[in-house]
């Protein structure tokens, strides 16, 4: 599915009836009840994310979400806490609905910066993860203007990539970067697991470390 990215041509047609009840795609599936254990380094800073897909669902321009709490830890301390929703359509695509996301500051203050739901001030979702991956342009995975406008890119498919929790064979590496900042990720979305590798430009690596299922 090709669509224009400028903010002026891009209006995805959102039809409810065209999305499925779950998000199998082999490599974003979100299979309630697992959880995902992460470690991202970046020089001296550890973080761990942990990324839980819940049983809940929320309703979003009329698509069934599957709500997925991610947070992020700092030596114990939480420093994000967020629920993301997503939805897959019944091409297999997997579609990026907004989040709801708390920011932890040093300082003590809390910010709710870049928060978003589609259908609410304009937002629209965008595309995460194709359901036929292929390089190609470059494809939105979110937009509000000046507020989310992340961007994604398939750049090669078959990729072999090795990370604590195993070894993995016809990965699918993206390259993904928002338009309201500088830098850019390289991620590898592998079969059955979903990411499990991401190296930014600003030298943070992230590697998965563990999967569990209730």
């Amino acid at each position: 599915m090709a669509m224009g990215f400028k903010a002026a041509s891009y209006n995805p047609r959102i039809d409810p009836t065209e999305f499925v009840a779950t998000v199998d795609n082999p490599y974003l599936p979100l299979v309630p009840g697992t959880t995902y254990k992460i470690i991202e380094k970046e020089g001296d800073e550890t973080r761990q994310n942990d990324i839980v897909v819940t049983h809940d669902t929320r309703t979003i321009m009329g698509v069934s979400c599957v709500v997925v709490h991610d947070t992020v830890t700092i030596g114990g301390t939480l420093a994000e806490d967020t629920y993301d929703w997503f939805a897959q359509d019944n091409h297999g695509n997997v579609w990026y609905f907004g989040e709801d996301t708390t920011e932890y500051k040093p300082s003590g203050k809390v910010s709710t910066e870049g928060s978003w739901e589609a259908g609410v001030k304009g937002a629209k979702p965008g595309i995460v993860m194709y359901g036929q991956p292929k390089p190609g342009e470059p494809y939105r995975q979110e937009y509000l203007h000046g507020e989310a406008e992340d961007m994604g890119q398939v750049i090669s498919l078959g990729q072999e990539v090795t990370v604590p929790f195993g070894h993995f064979t016809d990965c699918v590496r993206t390259k993904e970067w928002s338009l309201l900042e500088s830098g850019s990720e390289a991620k590898w979305y592998c079969k059955g697991v979903g990411v499990v590798r991401t190296e930014s430009t600003a030298g943070e690596v992230a590697t998965l470390q563990t999967v569990s299922k209730e």
